[in-house]
């Protein structure tokens, strides 16, 4: 019988860093919290989920919030490179 094996293919940190400023940027613009920033490192699922998690940071821009700071808990499909944002105010 005859295996043909393929090389582990590892990302470089080159690589990790532009996805992490893609996640970053995506999940900011989504969560639509001012000045949003991720305040964790991201959680990578392996490829078989395909998903990144953030937590990201800012303040709520509706006028009866008074400014408060706000978090969201953002979900990035590596795949389709589509987030999904819900609050996380709650959160430490």
């Amino acid at each position: 019988m005859l295996f043909l094996l393929q090389p582990a293919h590892a990302s470089s940190p080159a690589a990790w860093a532009t996805h992490r400023q893609e996640v970053e940027a995506a999940c900011s613009r989504a969560s639509g919290l001012i000045g949003a920033r991720l305040v964790s490192r991201p959680i990578e699922y392996d490829d078989s989920v395909g998903t990144t998690v953030a937590l990201i940071s800012g303040t709520h821009p509706q006028a009866h919030m008074t400014g408060r700071a706000g978090r969201s808990l953002c979900l990035y499909d590596r795949r389709s490179r589509t987030v999904k944002v819900t609050p996380a105010d709650g959160w430490p």
